[in-house]
């Protein structure tokens, strides 16, 4: 078992979710945004660590996925998101968690097969994957894609690292 946070940092809105890993089933356990006021840069990025700070108290995970900074519309833009993510981390460190950092084209991926996939069949498979009926937020569903490409990226690799040992033993008998 281990509960993943996904985090989809933003410096207006801040999505999360939560998962539970339980060996190859992945459990919904909650998802949201973090709404930032429309106050300083500085203000919101203790709003970002403050209120992450609050949701790992209360969940406890054992890991932290983020989504990596892309180059979007400008620069300014591209240094906000990065000081958000700066702030995310830093919550996520401060209560000693590990943080893994995906390419949003590794979470589509991951999810859906191809890593120019659209929004919508990313939320989908969002959906099917936890067996959730309802609707998510946009940056929600992002950062449940973000835990789910995290607990998959890390099945992956835990079955190559148990081949291998396999293989290992199997030389040295």
């Amino acid at each position: 078992m281990a509960l993943i946070l996904g985090i989809d940092p933003g410096s207006r809105l801040t999505g999360y979710g939560i998962i539970n890993a339980v060996g190859n089933r992945l459990e919904y356990v909650t998802c949201g945004c973090i709404r930032l006021p429309d106050v300083e840069h500085p203000q919101r990025l203790k709003q970002i660590f403050d209120s992450l700070s609050s949701i790992i108290e209360e969940h406890a995970p054992q890991e932290c996925a983020i989504e990596e900074v892309f180059l979007g519309k400008s620069v300014s833009s591209a240094l906000k998101l990065g000081q958000a993510r700066g702030s995310a981390i830093v919550a996520c460190m401060h209560y000693d968690l590990p943080v893994a950092e995906y390419s949003a084209r590794k979470v589509k991926q991951a999810l859906v097969g191809t890593g120019s996939a659209e929004k919508a069949q990313v939320q989908h498979m969002v959906k099917v994957l936890l067996g959730v009926t309802g609707n998510f937020q946009e940056d929600a569903a992002d950062a449940l894609a973000i835990a789910i490409c995290h607990a998959n990226t890390k099945a992956s690799l835990l079955k190559i690292a148990g081949a291998r040992s396999f293989r290992n033993s199997r030389l040295q008998h």
